[in-house]
């Protein structure tokens, strides 16, 4: 089994309120949380389907999966000694640390581990 979980999937989107609205109205989602007008993450049984504008979208534009992992770092060189791309280096935010990077296809990936409280 591999440590690394796809957890999440992130659209992009410029209007928060309309897109939860999409997502939970006709198609029955719940909403977990929202942070502001630029995210809100949704229950989409074994995912999470996040929604976030520019503000707080690795790249956004893309649809971008999120993979929890033990060890963002080792992810991350992982991933460049692959082929693929470092777009942000592992750096600490509000929650977790995360890693943006591209595959070697140029798909978009961000891996994240939560911050110890």
């Amino acid at each position: 089994m591999s440590d690394h979980e796809a957890k999440m999937i992130i659209l992009s989107t410029e209007n928060l309120d309309e897109s939860i609205t999409f997502y939970t109205e006709p198609l029955g989602m719940s909403l977990k949380f929202r942070d502001g007008a630029h995210f809100a993450a949704l229950d989409a049984g074994a995912v999470t389907l996040a929604l976030a504008t520019s503000v707080d979208h690795p790249i956004p534009g893309k649809v971008v999966v999120g993979i929890k992992t033990a060890d963002v770092d080792a992810a991350a060189k992982a991933i460049e000694a692959g082929g693929g791309a470092i777009v942000k280096g592992p750096y600490d935010d509000a929650h977790e640390r995360r890693a943006v990077v591209y595959d070697n296809q140029g798909n978009g990936l961000v891996f994240y581990s939560p911050l110890a409280r």
